[in-house]
C-alpha cells in the first residue's frame, strides 16, 4: 500500500511540477518523495519508474491525438526510422522513466542505514 501512496504521488506532483519546471524535475520529485517516504531501493525505483511512464505515456497520447499524431510520426520517422507515433511515446515515456527511477533509488540509497565497516 505504501509503494502505491509513492506511486500517486510522484504520479501528481511531477505532473504538477512539469507545468512550471523543465522535464528533469520528475528527478526532483521522484528524489524528494522518497526522501519523505521510505521505501527499499528496489521498491522506489519500481514505483517513481511506473508512476512517471504512466504520467508521460498519457500525455504523449493526450498530445499526439491533439495534434493528428503529426509532431510524433515525424519524430519517430526522423529518430527511429520508423513511422509510429505510438513507439515515441513508449520510448520518450521509458527515458523519462528511468531518470524517475534512477533518482527514487538514489534518495532509498541515501536513507538507508550505514553499516560501520
Amino acid at each position: 500500500m505504501k509503494s502505491f501512496a509513492h506511486f500517486l504521488l510522484v504520479l501528481l506532483l511531477a505532473y504538477a511540477a512539469g507545468m512550471i519546471l523543465p522535464w528533469w524535475s520528475v528527478a526532483l520529485v521522484a528524489f524528494l518523495v522518497t526522501l519523505l517516504m521510505p521505501l527499499s531501493p528496489g521498491k522506489s525505483f519500481f514505483s517513481a519508474f511506473m508512476g512517471i511512464f504512466v504520467l508521460w505515456m498519457i500525455l504523449a497520447f493526450y498530445m499526439d491525438v491533439r495534434n493528428d499524431h503529426l509532431l510524433a510520426n515525424r519524430m519517430s520517422e526522423m529518430i527511429l526510422k520508423v513511422r509510429s507515433g505510438p513507439l515515441m511515446g513508449v520510448v520518450s515515456s521509458f527515458l523519462g522513466a528511468l531518470v524517475a527511477g534512477f533518482a527514487a533509488s538514489t534518495a532509498a540509497f541515501v536513507r538507508a542505514p550505514k553499516n560501520a565497516a
